[in-house]
């Protein structure tokens, strides 16, 4: 619980140090007095986000301490713990705020975020101002309420987790059939090229090949004629081979008479006779290379032809065509395969709808039972709010599937025995409804421990009996725990256990505001004042001390 709040500098309080107690801690003032104030300085240092000129004016920078009890079990310890920050019986929170405007934080000495005081927050205390009936009068916001009244987070938890899984198979089925038309517009084309390129089959470097053996027995036709002339020449009848060997078979036969001057002539003719055999085994090898197949030269020039005209056709290099061939191969195969992908994501889909189904109408059925719950819960709470006669219904409705489930949830209420229900804003009156927000509050935070409650005003529309039920009621919560109230009903600041008084004084021109804690006697004073007005009677005065007598 809240054990007390150090305020310097904060918009027109220059320093204050209130200290508060269990059970019930009520402010009273006349309005303007700094009521309000004090809420905002306690958001501050809880990390809410509130008005940003706090600073009080001629100050560089103002500052809040809070200091709460925090027995074991306390849910802000796992809090602590989780951001790593000490953890003991009692939590300090401090924050400064400059007058540019930067904020910093600690807890327990410790610098850390606006977010962690948020989380803090959560578990320290429930605000309920002066406005939040406009929150009750909104819808849209009633099925979180009866979510968070019927713990209902893991269900819904389970629902949002389905619907964004369903989106994600409808987001994976979308793409997939769009990648399949995509694929399937150029289909005849893909099967007319794929057919094409597999009818010629090119390879890589065939070109290159095809373009050489095409050249050569191009070159082949032009020069094999001459080469078998020469050829016939050597080695023919007629040939160079014949005479040179008449030659040497003469020079043999003279060469005993020529006592050996024959001698080295005939063995330039030997040797020239080994060389013009080289030389005519050559040629005839030349012939047989050069020798062709005329119908080769033509067949090589269509394929040679066709692999370049199908390579302009598609605009890449021949030696690419096998593996532009493999590519659009892939294309039909993805198209295939696309098609069984459709298939299995359509079922993956159906079955991602279904868990959706189910966990929207789990949550469906839960909130159901909640409702009744609430129901229940609240119609009790309204009898000693002088409102026995009331009822309040949570209504259920089928809405549009979201990834809170498929349900639309209004608080309706009829206030007379026999009339309609209907819409909170168009049914209860202003007192009315800050019974039914008081109500609804109660039953929403009663089973979380350690928590402080502030109410702020939650008692305005309402007087006399009314005013002394709410009261009772605040008084009643209060024996569990903590709450604070600012009212400006004295039947309410009448039953509170401990009492302070808000004061706005204005000193050589500067306005401050200050909090005085009430003894019995002075509590007598507020309480007529709050009766009366600023002139305070001795009938008031009566008053006052029949309302404190209870």
């Amino acid at each position: 619980m809240l054990r007390g709040l150090d305020i310097t500098d904060m918009l027109i309080i220059d320093r204050l140090e209130l200290s508060f107690q269990p059970g019930l801690n009520v402010l009273t003032g006349e309005t303007g007095a700094g009521k309000s104030i004090l809420l905002d300085s306690l958001g501050f240092v809880l990390g809410w986000r509130g008005r940003a000129d706090l600073v009080r004016q001629g100050a560089a920078q103002g500052e809040v301490t809070a200091w709460f009890d925090l027995p074991e079990g306390h849910p802000a310890r796992a809090v602590l713990e989780e951001a790593g920050l000490p953890v003991d019986d009692e939590l300090i929170l401090r924050r400064v705020n400059t007058a540019d405007g930067r904020k910093t934080a600690w807890v327990n000495d410790r610098r850390c975020s606006g977010e962690v005081l948020r989380q803090l927050s959560e578990t320290l205390v429930e605000l309920h101002g002066q406005h939040d009936d406009r929150g009750l009068l909104n819808t849209r916001g009633h099925r979180a309420i009866l979510d968070a009244f019927g713990g209902l987070d893991d269900l819904r938890s389970a629902c949002r987790a389905a619907w964004s899984a369903q989106g994600r198979a409808a987001k994976a089925l979308a793409a997939a059939e769009a990648r399949v038309a995509a694929i399937r517009e150029e289909e005849d084309y893909l099967r007319h090229a794929v057919a094409e390129l597999d009818d010629l089959s090119p390879e890589p470097g065939e070109e290159a090949a095809l373009d050489v053996r095409r050249r050569a027995m191009q070159g082949a036709e032009r020069i094999r004629s001459d080469v078998i002339r020469a050829y016939e020449i050597l080695g023919g009848q007629q040939g160079a081979e014949t005479a040179l060997g008449e030659a040497l078979r003469w020079l043999d036969g003279a060469a005993e008479q020529a006592e050996g001057t024959l001698e080295a002539p005939m063995a330039a003719l030997s040797r020239a006779m080994v060389e013009l055999d080289e030389a005519t085994s050559g040629l005839s090898t030349a012939i047989e290379g050069l020798s062709f197949d005329p119908t080769e030269l033509e067949e090589t020039e269509e394929r040679l032809f066709a692999i370049r005209a199908l390579a302009r056709k598609h605009d890449v290099l021949p030696d690419d065509l096998a593996g532009f061939a493999d590519t659009l191969r892939g294309k039909l195969a993805a198209l295939d395969a696309g098609a069984a992908d459709v298939a299995a994501l359509r079922s993956d889909l159906k079955v991602a709808r279904a868990a959706y189904t189910t966990a929207a109408a789990d949550l469906t059925a839960a909130r159901c039972e909640a409702a009744t719950r609430l129901d229940r819960a609240v119609t009790t709470e309204l009898a000693p709010l002088k409102m026995e006669r009331a009822v309040f219904e949570t209504r259920i409705t089928p809405d549009t599937s979201g990834p809170d489930g498929t349900d639309a949830v209004a608080f309706t209420v009829a206030t007379n025995p026999g009339a309609p229900a209907g819409p909170l804003n168009k049914i209860a009156s202003g007192g009315e409804l800050s019974r039914f927000l008081l109500a609804l509050k109660v039953c929403l935070t009663k089973d979380q421990s350690g928590l402080t409650m502030i109410f702020d005003e939650i008692d305005r529309g309402v007087g006399g009996a009314t005013a002394d039920a709410v009261g009772r009621r605040l008084s009643a919560i209060a024996a569990e725990g903590q709450v604070l109230v600012v009212t400006h009903s004295p039947q309410v600041a009448a039953l509170g256990a401990h009492h302070w008084r808000v004061e706005k004084h204005v000193n050589d021109g500067m306005t401050t505001s200050t909090v005085v804690p009430l003894p019995q006697p002075d509590r007598v004073d507020e309480i007529a004042r709050m009766l009366s007005g600023d002139t305070i009677t001795e009938e008031a005065r009566g008053a006052a001390r029949a309302l404190l007598a209870g």
